[in-house]
C-alpha cells in the first residue's frame, strides 16, 4: 500500500512547515555562533545579543509598540502569560477574564482564586464561542484591576471583540491583557490601536517561528508596575542580590533560548506586511472548511462564519478522538481531538463530554488539502452512518 501524503491541519497547536529561511537561520546560529546573549563581550556572544535585540525590535514594530523594551522574550506563551497575570496582579484585586480563554489565563487565575488572592469573574460566550463587548463592560466594576481576553478562541477561530473592548478600558485603571496566540502573524494588531496595555504571544504558531519562542509587550507606563515571578542570572549587576528594576531584564532570568529567537527572527521578517489581505485569505479559507463540513450529513459545525480557520466539528455517530486516529491512520490528515486546553467553552458549545475535533488550517494549507480533509470527513461519516 503506497505512504499517504501527509496533510497537517493542526496549525492552532503549532504551525508546520517552517519555512526554509528558519531553518537556514538556526542552522547558521548553531554553525557560526552558539554563544548565550548578554554573557559575554567576545564577538559571537555580541552577535547572539545583537539577535536578541532585533527580534524584540521585529515584534515591537509588528505590534506598533512604543519600543523595543516594552517586549520581553519567554520560553512559551503559557511562561508570557503567566508572566503578566503573576507579575501585574495584587492580593485583593478583581479580575475579568471569559469563558473563552485557553487554560494558559484560566489556570493561573483560578489558583490565584483559590489561593483567595483575587476575586474572578468569568464572563459567558455564546453558542459559536464568542463573547459580547457588552457583557465583559458589565463585568468590570470600580477596582477591577485586570481584564484578560483572549483576540481568537483556539476552538471555533471567533476573532473576539479586543478593539471595542479596549477603546472602552482606555484612560480607566482597568488593563487590559491580550492574549494573542491564535493571531499574531495572522492579523493586524497594532497594540495602542486597540487599547491593549499587555499582550503575550508564542512565535511557534501564527508568527512562523520555533517552539520554545514566545514574547510579551507591556506598555511602557507600566514597566514599575510589573514585577518579576522568576530570579536569577540576567548577565549584569551581578553584584546585587534583588533582580534588576528595568522592564524586560526583570522578567528574562536565565539564558534565553537564542536558538529559536533567531529563527523567529528570520520568520518575522517574511510576515507579510499587507495583513489584511492575509486576514481575508484566511476567512476564505476558514469559510471553505466550515461551509464544505456544513454539508455532510451527521457532522456538526461549531463556530460561526468570518472566524479564523480554526473548525472544529463533531460527529453525531463518532467521539472525536476516533475520528483523528482514523483521520491519520488512512488518510495521512492530521488534526487535533478533544477539549484543547480550553475546558470551559465547550459547555457553550455543547461538546463538554468529549470536545471537538479541530481542523485548523494555516498559511501553507492550500486548495487540495482542503478538498481531502471535506472528503476524508464525508467518507467517515458516511461509514460510521450505515
Amino acid at each position: 500500500m503506497p505512504e499517504t501524503r501527509r496533510i497537517y491541519f493542526d496549525n492552532a497547536a503549532t504551525s508546520w512547515p517552517k519555512s526554509a529561511r528558519v531553518l537556514a537561520a538556526m542552522n547558521a546560529y548553531m554553525t557560526d555562533c552558539g554563544a548565550a546573549a548578554g554573557r559575554g563581550s567576545y564577538r559571537s556572544a555580541q552577535r547572539a545579543g545583537e539577535i536578541i535585540d532585533e527580534v524584540r525590535a521585529s515584534i515591537a514594530t509588528s505590534i506598533g509598540a512604543e519600543s523595543r523594551y516594552c517586549i520581553s522574550l519567554h520560553s512559551s506563551g503559557t511562561a508570557a502569560l503567566n508572566a503578566a497575570i503573576h507579575g501585574f496582579v495584587r492580593s485583593g484585586d478583581h479580575i475579568v477574564t471569559t469563558a473563552a480563554e485557553h487554560n494558559s489565563v484560566l489556570r493561573p487565575l483560578e489558583f490565584l482564586r483559590k489561593q483567595k488572592q483575587i476575586e474572578l469573574t468569568i464572563v459567558p460566550c455564546d453558542d459559536t464561542g464568542l463573547v459580547q463587548t457588552e457583557h465583559v463592560l458589565a463585568a468590570i466594576r470600580p477596582g477591577t484591576r485586570l481584564v484578560a481576553m483572549t483576540h481568537a478562541s483556539n476552538v471555533t477561530g471567533a476573532i473576539q471583540p479586543i478593539g471595542e473592548v479596549g477603546g472602552r478600558l482606555r484612560n480607566t485603571d482597568t488593563v487590559l491583557l491580550c492574549d494573542a496566540a491564535q493571531t499574531l502573524g495572522y492579523l493586524p494588531i497594532d497594540v495602542r490601536q486597540l487599547g491593549v496595555d499587555m499582550l503575550a504571544s508564542p512565535g511557534h504558531k501564527g508568527a512562523g517561528g520555533p517552539l520554545g519562542t514566545a514574547a510579551l509587550y507591556v506598555a511602557s507606563s507600566l514597566h514599575d508596575k510589573i514585577v518579576s515571578t522568576i530570579q536569577g542570572g540576567t548577565g549584569f549587576d551581578s553584584d546585587s542580590l534583588d533582580m534588576p528594576d528595568q522592564y524586560p531584564a526583570k522578567l528574562e532570568a536565565g539564558n534565553l533560548n537564542v536558538l529559536g529567537f533567531a529563527g523567529w527572527l528570520a520568520a518575522m521578517e517574511v510576515i507579510g506586511t499587507d495583513q489584511g489581505a492575509e486576514l481575508d485569505r484566511l476567512l476564505v479559507v476558514g469559510n471553505k472548511l466550515r461551509q464544505g463540513f456544513a454539508n455532510i450529513a451527521g457532522v456538526r459545525v461549531c463556530g460561526r462564519e468570518q472566524s479564523l480557520p480554526v473548525v472544529s466539528i463533531v460527529f453525531e455517530k463518532l467521539a472525536p478522538l476516533d475520528a483523528a486516529t482514523i483521520l491519520d491512520s488512512d488518510y495521512g490528515i492530521e488534526t487535533r481531538a478533544g477539549l484543547h486546553c480550553a475546558g470551559l467553552i465547550h459547555g457553550y458549545l455543547g461538546t463538554q463530554d468529549h470536545g471537538t475535533l479541530r481542523i485548523s488550517a494555516g498559511n501553507t494549507t492550500t486548495d487540495e488539502d482542503i478538498e481531502a480533509v471535506i472528503q476524508a470527513i464525508s467518507e467517515i461519516a458516511a461509514e460510521v452512518a450505515l
